[in-house]
């Protein structure tokens, strides 16, 4: 049954997701401008480390558009990637507060050098504007003051994660050195 819950909401998610990512591609044109040169070609993220406890993500995986968009390539998809993205996931809690804090992820990259370059320079350089978001949505007075709560609450968990994930590798290491 937990198999079948998840079949249905993965690709649920993996559409959302694309969605958030072409709505940040689109709010920059020089986003959308460099992956042009590269429709029809495929990229994947390769998630790596993912906890055993929780349910596998679905496949990640994307065809760059005529528009320089992505188009999720499905559960099964389509051809094999030209570039795949390929990022530690260990602690998937870290991984999302620090992303809401605006911090890019590591990641590492292989593939096609072009596509790489273009990716990698989106990496780097794309953020989410969720203060302008949140203001079309509420206006600016209650717009800002939700980014603002919600920047300290994504600081705190990101500050809280960060120590738990210290005190963890630190408890681990004791255990090591008391049972070599």
């Amino acid at each position: 049954m937990l198999q079948d819950l998840q079949a249905l909401v993965a690709p649920a998610l993996a559409e959302r997701l694309t969605l958030v990512i072409n709505h940040v591609l689109a709010a920059e044109p020089a986003a959308t401008a460099r992956l042009r040169p590269h429709a029809g070609r495929e990229l994947a993220l390769q998630i790596e480390r993912w906890p055993a406890l929780l349910p596998a993500p679905p496949r990640l995986a994307w065809r760059v558009t005529p528009a320089g968009m992505l188009e999720w390539s499905g559960v099964d998809g389509g051809a094999a990637p030209e570039l795949a993205v390929h990022l530690e996931a260990a602690n998937p809690a870290l991984l999302v507060a620090r992303a809401l804090g605006g911090e890019a992820p590591p990641v590492q990259i292989d593939g096609d050098a072009q596509l790489a370059a273009d990716v990698g320079w989106l990496i780097q350089n794309l953020r989410w504007d969720v203060a302008a978001d949140l203001e079309r949505l509420f206006g600016p007075a209650v717009g800002s003051t939700i980014h603002r709560i919600g920047s300290t609450l994504a600081r705190a968990l990101r500050s809280a994660l960060d120590l738990a994930s210290k005190g963890a590798g630190a408890f681990g290491e004791r255990l090591r050195a008391r049972n070599p």
